[in-house]
């Protein structure tokens, strides 16, 4: 049996799909909270069958309490929702990322994208990195084939990476291998920033919107970026040995040098051992 049941079946015009999930992979919250802004307005296209998905004692449901009586549970999800964005439809798929039946559920991407005539499937992400909160946030970029991307994105890095897999990752590859084109933006997060990150949403919300040559509304988005970048400057500045270790990130970064592979690895294996020990939001560690 599929693990969604599709709840509108109204005809799309040549749909593209962009896809974020709660994972490792979504360092600084960015690629969800890029794909929250995508689907503001949505409508909800298909869901998912969230006990054959979650491991509830991994991912808990929040319970409400008003008043000393239980008042609601809020349940992880994944959601595809459709909206109308300049002269097509955007589907956003996003959500928790599922602990279980990887294989099931990148079938039935295939067969969503077959069903629902998938024209692109975009994957968004966010990595740990050695780059500095005082330049414009990175992007790397995949593609399933060359000419995919667009903008000033380039694929990499060069050479073979070999990290953890997420689940949009294994989604991504089935669908590219069933033909549809995909692509993927992967923000590049301050490796010292515990917390959200919006300048990280922010540049991947740039990507997507050169990507399909369209508009957003960002203002809200932009100040929280810019609130953020004041904080840590303030942090920075309060503190000479970070300060003189961002200075040096910023040299690697006015070099126009892309992370090796060996750096990547080495940041997202210290992203993963501290991986829940962030103080709060926009901070320094």
């Amino acid at each position: 049996m599929a693990l969604f049941r599709l709840t509108d079946r109204t005809p799309l015009d040549s749909p593209v799909l962009v896809a974020a999930f709660d994972a490792w992979i979504d360092a600084g919250s960015a690629s969800t909270s890029a794909a929250r802004l995508l689907a503001e307005g949505a409508g909800v296209v298909a869901t998912f069958a969230p006990d054959a998905l979650f491991d509830y004692r991994a991912r808990r449901p929040t319970l409400e309490i008003v008043d000393g009586r239980p008042s609601s549970i809020a349940w992880p999800e994944l959601t595809l929702r459709r909206r109308r964005i300049g002269d097509r439809d955007l589907l956003v798929l996003s959500g928790a990322e599922p602990d279980y039946r990887w294989h099931e559920l990148a079938a039935d991407a295939v067969e969503l994208s077959r069903r629902l005539g998938i024209a692109q499937w975009i994957s968004l992400g966010a990595i740990p990195a050695a780059v500095p909160h005082t330049r414009p946030v990175p992007v790397l970029g995949t593609e399933s084939r060359p000419g995919l991307l667009r903008g000033d994105v380039r694929p990499g890095p060069a050479g073979l990476l070999r990290v953890p897999a997420a689940a949009i990752s294994v989604l991504d590859l089935a669908v590219a291998e069933a033909g549809v084109a995909t692509v993927g933006y992967f923000a590049q997060v301050p490796h010292y920033v515990s917390g959200a990150y919006p300048p990280a949403a922010l540049a991947l919300l740039n990507a997507v919107t050169r990507h399909l040559d369209v508009e957003l509304a960002l203002g809200a988005l932009v100040a929280e970026a810019q609130l953020v970048r004041t904080r840590l400057d303030t942090a920075a500045s309060a503190d000479a040995t970070t300060h003189d270790y961002i200075e040096r990130l910023e040299s690697l970064v006015d070099e126009d040098r892309l992370p090796s592979g060996d750096e990547l690895i080495s940041e997202i294996e210290r992203f993963l051992r501290d991986q829940g020990r962030g103080t709060g939001e926009g901070r320094v560690h």
